[in-house]
């Protein structure tokens, strides 16, 4: 197949290179063979990076000898030493004349499995001045070439030393304006030390993310840096920030994820301490920021302490080594928010509990537990120091530098509250971590001389009984005995020593494994979607690096084993189907080599012969050793080419990372996981509800579960699926849930193994490169097509952007229009049989067209709308403005028909109520007129009697009986007026006292009011009494000088008529005044009376109007305490005046009866001389 020759279009990008930098001609050129592929032998991988370069040998030709020697050297012995076949990539020739290219000749032993892993590392030499040379210690340097002659150099060290090395030794160098990109695509010499230099470049300034390709390059800075926060959030979500970042690849993620509809996942690998669970909860605190504001993004940020707490340890490695897999697969709704998720854990290293070694700590929560909780729960749980439990303080590692236990426990218990986990549940998972720890302080004592044993009756067995909540009595039994079924017989053996101790740790182990799983079944409830589920979502993958050490074990077995299967995942997605796309597809494409790892995969999965099957087949065996199942392995696996079988137990796998050596000791029971059903029945007895739970989620684990009750006899131990089936089944799904997605890988790297910040180890990141397969990657992307999409798909989205109307045109032809029409030069694509293929950055052009031009079609969209809308609106206006005028007219006619009527109602009123004024006016000046005309014809009267008795003093006896009968008659009826005027003041009085019994009730119902009007009240009725009493001894006084005249008008009427004309004339005048006097007095009396009578009807209404109105009867626009005020003001001042005026007439009526009294003095004096006259 022929290969086309093209400039990268990373190097395009590239507009700040000096004019006469050239692509050098020689990179690719003359290595090739018939199938155009050639292998090239690897350099010597880095073994340390410390020893300086001081130890070089001064004297050139030797150091020559010694360099050239060691870059022969392969280093058989480390884990990481695999075999990689690369296919060298070819570069376009632009004719440099300045550039001279050495062929590498090619040596006998290139086809040995040492190959390079690496491009770009063909001879060089001549006219560069600067290139990489590896010394002898491993690390790359950066010389400078002195003088080249034949097929030797001269290069100049750093530090001013001088070599003579073969021009193959030297490996190509970029310019200085390439140091610290961003993105390896656009390194013009792809190779091993300027990938190495670019990465410490950019880690020397905290830039610790670096673009390879589709894959992020993230490394552990060991510290904090200044990359994160809501600030970068929003830049990268604006796109204001365009650098690598695992923001920008969870932004990714998310956009993908909505415009093509496909769920997403987001790969984090690396080895321990690379910072894969930093990294994941970035990623997570992203998501939580662009798809928040429902709340549950909160929870899903609080199940980070809780997971890392009860999952997480302190290794050798790393302070905080992730010892399971956690698949967090987060659920969007339609309009792009979090609507919930779901947790997904992997092998929990379950021994951990049980056994740590020197310099690790177990799981996080027991330290936090012991260190944070408050004393009421110490004492509830008998919690002592982490130092005192035997489990914690085999590994002496009690604390890590710069974490505070007691504070990472309060923060653990508050994410226990926001995953909604009760206060009561909470106190049974610390009872369950404190058993656990008391479990291991539970210690036998030999009883025979079999070495059968039973538990101590110490501190650690009460308290496991105590928490767990069982008999004692059971419990030992438990750890010391085991029930066996022999035919139809129970029997029950003695266990010894080592079975009891394998008996307790196991019950320890299921413990804690069964209490890990119903903690993220809580959390899973509490983060449910339900309803809300849409099938959109985002996973975000956190599992175990690959880890090779001194010693591995079934732990190491399984997690490279995952790793494996992880990495034939990234190998498929990046190289095999990237590749046979492009072959199906018809691309001219020339095949890039890569390690494959299948045959590695197929040592662990082939079936009868695979590590797996022969691990379970031997665990089946009763009889079954470790050494046994070591034996069947190099029985059986021997002439696979990458098993190794070593002394002893031990075996080696041939790992895409390099070479583990495995220790069998404990496969088979790690592998079984066995708890006997007494332990089961144990648990199911307790009278906790978290130990019953997890004794039925044993059983329903079981392949052929118990039948009837648990406490129904049986002896051997539930047949349940083993850890390497059962990893292997949730390996698998993961595998075909990851298939689903569109994935996207970051890679972490550890710089070094001190976890020191800035401390850049050369060789251990090459090591971390080189298994993940990151320069592979940047190969196939750079000469590669990563962006495709169908001719459909292309035409229907940049269809538009065609001047002409190519409707009717087959898709085909519409995509190549748009790409004539857009200049897109032919290198830079490629037409294939259902797809187009372009190279990186070439889509994103025509995408700046497409989204310029619908931002243009939305203006002019916008604009338009909004003139309609502008329209619409004036419209509307109009015609609100009408319907309002109408409505207004109609409104303001019946108003003013209102208002009209109540004018004339308002006249109406006013005409009456003039009408009853001046009625009332009228009267009152009426009886003012006949007041006066009385007083006036009262005074003419006796004027005119006073002559005629002047006129008449001689009159005739028959004439003063006249005149007595006119003055009796007068007196009558001054009796009948006076009497009428005490029955309406009776009455009066009664209609009074009514009033007064009206206020006393409204005086009750209002209490506020009660003491005032009460005295009122009380001033009014002594008032009123005073009055009364006045008037009634006027009247009394009045009648009895009538009655008394009466009198001595009857009895000396005879005697009268004997007196003398001269006595007699005056008599009659002074008779006559004393009528009128008392004519006069009645009048005034009956005056008084009716105002009293007026005055107090007044008084009373406007009483009682007031009390309507304070009640709320009543309504009127006055002030009730006001007015009551005034009237009492009022009543006081006509009080004043009436009292006045009642003097007054008192005064009148004494004068009237001292007149009298003169009368009777005359008469006394008349009668006693005439009776001296009769006498004498």
């Amino acid at each position: 197949m022929s290969r086309t020759s093209s400039v990268p279009p990373a190097f395009q990008s590239i507009k700040s290179l000096p004019p006469d930098f050239k692509v050098a001609n020689n990179l690719n050129g003359g290595l090739s063979s018939k199938n155009g592929d050639v292998r090239l032998r690897s350099g010597d991988p880095v073994r340390s990076s410390s020893p300086a370069n001081g130890a070089l040998v001064v004297e050139v030709s030797k150091e020559v000898h010694n360099c050239a020697s060691n870059m022969d050297v392969f280093d058989e012995d480390s884990p990481y030493s695999g075999q990689v076949r690369l296919l060298e990539e070819d570069r376009p020739s632009n004719g440099d004349e300045d550039s001279e290219s050495v062929p590498l000749p090619l040596s006998s032993n290139s086809t040995s499995t040492r190959e390079s892993r690496w491009c770009d590392t063909t001879p060089y030499a001549s006219k560069k001045v600067q290139c990489w040379l590896q010394l002898s210690n491993g690390n790359w340097e950066l010389v400078k070439i002195i003088r080249s002659s034949g097929t030797e150099s001269v290069v100049s060290l750093p530090d001013g030393k001088v070599l003579k090395v073969h021009d193959e030794s030297l490996v190509s160098a970029n310019p200085d304006i390439l140091d610290g990109v961003d993105d390896l695509m656009q390194l013009s010499y792809l190779n091993e030390p300027s990938v190495l230099y670019n990465l410490q470049y950019r880690y020397n300034q905290n830039m610790i993310y670096t673009k390879a390709g589709p894959v992020l390059v993230a490394i552990n800075p060991f510290k904090k840096v200044p990359l994160y926060g809501n600030d970068y959030i929003e830049a990268y979500k604006r796109k204001r920030i365009e650098s690598p970042h695992v923001y920008a690849i969870t932004d990714t993620a998310i956009r993908e994820m909505i415009r093509d509809e496909v769920n997403q996942s987001i790969i984090i690998s690396g080895e321990s301490g690379a910072g894969k669970t930093e990294t994941a909860k970035i990623a997570m605190q992203y998501l939580a920021a662009l798809g928040g504001g429902s709340g549950i993004e909160y929870e899903i940020l609080k199940t980070n302490p809780i997971l890392e707490a009860f999952g997480n340890g302190k290794t050798l490695r790393n302070d905080n080594s992730s010892r399971f897999g956690k698949l967090i697969e987060i659920h969007f709704s339609e309009t792009g928010k979090i609507c919930g998720a779901n947790i997904q854990t992997f092998l929990l290293e379950k021994s951990r509990v049980v056994q740590c070694n020197e310099g690790e700590r177990s799981y996080h929560i027991f330290y936090q537990l012991c260190a944070g909780a408050p004393p009421s729960l110490r004492e509830k749980l008998n919690l002592r120091s982490a130092e005192e439990y035997k489990y914690l303080r085999q590994s002496n590692c009690y604390s890590i530098v710069g974490v505070n236990d007691a504070e990472e426990f309060r923060i653990v218990v508050e994410a226990l509250d926001v995953v909604h986990i009760s206060k009561e549940d909470q106190e049974s998972v610390f009872a369950m971590l404190a058993a656990v720890l008391w479990l291991g302080n539970v210690s036998f004592t030999v009883i025979d001389n079999e070495n059968h044993v039973q538990a101590v009756e110490d501190e650690g067995l009460f308290s496991v009984a105590k928490l767990i909540g069982c008999d004692i009595e059971d419990l030992k039994f438990t750890l010391t005995t085991r029930k066996m079924k022999v035919g139809n017989d129970n029997i029950v053996q003695k266990l010894k020593l080592s079975q009891a101790i394998d008996a307790r740790d196991a019950l320890a182990k299921s413990i804690y494994s069964c209490l890990f799983d119903w903690i993220v079944e809580q959390i899973n409830k509490s983060l449910a979607v339900g309803k809300r589920r849409t099938g959109r979502s985002i996973s975000i993958l956190d599992i175990y690096g690959f880890e090779s050490f001194n010693r591995n074990s079934f732990e190491q077995f399984c997690i490279n084993y995952a790793n494996e299967r992880l990495q034939q995942h990234f190998n498929r997605h990046l190289f095999k189907l990237e590749q046979e796309e492009y072959i199906q597809d018809g691309i001219d494409w020339a095949k890039v080599e890569f390690e494959d790892n299948q045959d590695c995969l197929n040592l662990f999965e082939k079936k009868p012969l695979g590590l797996l099957s022969l691990l379970d087949e031997e665990s089946t065996f009763p009889n079954g050793t470790d050494l046994t199942f070591a034996n069947k392995l190099k029985q059986h696996l021997n002439s696979n080419s990458c098993f190794k079988g070593e002394r002893d137990k031990a075996f080696t796998v041939c790992h895409y990372a390099g070479e583990v050596i495995y220790d069998t000791t404990g496969f088979l029971e790690k592998n079984r996981d066995l708890l006997h059903l007494d332990s089961i029945q144990l648990l199911s007895s307790s009278t906790c509800h978290l130990p019953q739970k997890f004794a039925t989620q044993m059983l329903t684990q079981t392949e052929k579960p118990a039948v009837g009750p648990l406490h129904k006899s049986g002896g051997a131990d539930s047949q349940k699926l083993s850890v390497a089936t059962k990893f292997k089944g949730q390996l698998f799904q993961l595998m075909q849930r990851l298939e689903s997605t569109t994935p996207h890988f970051i890679r972490c790297i550890k710089p070094n193994n001190l976890q020191s910040p800035g401390l850049y180890e050369q060789g251990l990141v090459l090591q971390q490169l080189r298994c993940c397969g990151v320069l592979e990657v940047v190969r196939i992307s750079r000469s590669g097509f990563p962006t495709r999409m169908s001719h459909q798909k292309f035409a229907r989205r940049y269809g538009f952007l065609l001047l002409e109307n190519v409707a009717s045109q087959d898709p085909l032809s519409v995509s190549v229009a748009i790409l004539h029409q857009f200049n897109i030069l032919p290198e830079m694509y490629q037409v294939g049989y259902t797809k187009l293929f372009f190279r990186t950055g070439q889509v994103g052009v025509l995408e700046d067209t497409r989204n310029r031009t619908l931002h243009g079609i939305l203006r002019v969209q916008s604009c338009f709308r909004g003139y309609q809308a502008r329209l619409y609106r004036k419209n509307l206006w109009r015609s609100i403005t009408t319907l309002q005028s109408f409505i207004r007219g109609e409104k303001s006619r019946k108003e003013y028909a209102a208002s009209v009527h109540r004018h004339r109602a308002a006249v109406v009123i006013q005409k009456k109520t003039k009408t009853i004024l001046a009625r009332n006016r009228l009267k009152t000046t009426i009886d003012a007129a006949v007041v006066i005309q009385s007083f006036i014809r009262g005074w003419l009267v006796r004027r005119c009697s006073g002559d005629l008795s002047l006129l008449k003093s001689g009159g005739t006896k028959t004439n003063e009986s006249d005149e007595v009968l006119v003055k009796s008659s007068f007196l009558a009826e001054l009796q009948r007026r006076v009497l009428k005027a005490e029955a309406a003041l009776r009455e009066k009085e009664e209609e009074n006292d009514i009033l007064q019994q009206r206020l006393q009730q409204y005086d009750n119902r209002w209490s506020e009011y009660e003491l005032k009007m009460k005295s009122m009240e009380e001033v009014w009725q002594k008032q009123m009494r005073s009055l009364q009493s006045s008037l009634s001894i006027a009247k009394k006084s009045l009648a009895m000088d009538d009655s008394e005249r009466n009198s001595d008008a009857s009895v000396n009427a005879s005697d009268d008529r004997d007196y003398s004309w001269d006595m007699g004339g005056n008599h009659r005048r002074q008779e006559s005044n004393g009528t009128r006097s008392m004519s006069a007095g009645l009048s005034v009396i009956s005056r008084l009376a009716e105002e009293f009578e007026q005055r107090s009807q007044v008084f009373g209404d406007d009483a009682k109007f007031l009390v309507e109105v304070k009640s709320g009867q009543v309504e009127a626009s006055l002030n009730p305490d006001k007015e009551l005020r005034r009237l009492k003001q009022m009543f006081e001042a006509w009080k004043k005046d009436y009292g006045a005026r009642l003097r007054e007439t008192k005064v009148i009526l004494n004068k009237l009866g001292s007149e009298d009294g003169s009368i009777e003095k005359a008469k006394k004096k008349w009668w006693g001389r005439r009776n001296s006259t009769r006498m004498n």
